[in-house]
Order: C-alpha cells, then sequence, then structure tokens
C-alpha cells in the first residue's frame, strides 16, 4: 500500500528505513523524500513510526545521526 504517492513510497518502504535506523517523518524524508512535496502522508508516516520501537533512539538521544551511510545505500539499493 502506497503512503506517499507524490513519490510512491509504500508502507512497505517506510517501515524498512525505520528498521535501518529512522525515527522520525524527518529521517523518512531525508531517506526517500516521502512527505516533503504535498505533506498529506506525514500523518501516515507518524503512524507507522509510532507502532514500533526505535532501534537507534540512543544513539539520537546523544546527538549521533540515527541513519549510518551503509544503511542509507542499502536502502537505495532495495527500492
Amino acid at each position: 500500500m502506497y503512503v506517499c504517492s507524490c513519490f510512491g513510497v509504500t508502507e512497505k518502504q517506510v517501515k524498512e528505513h525505520a528498521d535501518a535506523g529512522a525515527c522520525t517523518p524527518r529521517q523518512i524524508a531525508s531517506a526517500c523524500k516521502a512527505g516533503t512535496d504535498c505533506g498529506s502522508c506525514v500523518r501516515r508516516i507518524q503512524a507507522i513510526l509510532g507502532r514500533g520501537n526505535c532501534p537507534r533512539r540512543e544513539l539520537l538521544d546523544q546527538g549521533m545521526p540515527a541513519l549510518t551511510a551503509e544503511a542509507v545505500a542499502e536502502l537505495g539499493e532495495a527500492a
């Protein structure tokens, strides 16, 4: 199911980005552009992120990046 029609981002892709460490809609947007055009999907993204635990929350709390360059590259290849 599509979450972001503007960029063709699916719920599965959002979950994959979340599993890789994206914990906020802004981090999802950085990873795949979802939520950066019309913005109508941002609440849906928030709902998806709210259902799971953020695997990298401690890094964020320490001011470190949640997505490593390797994780971003892997997600780009999977898309």
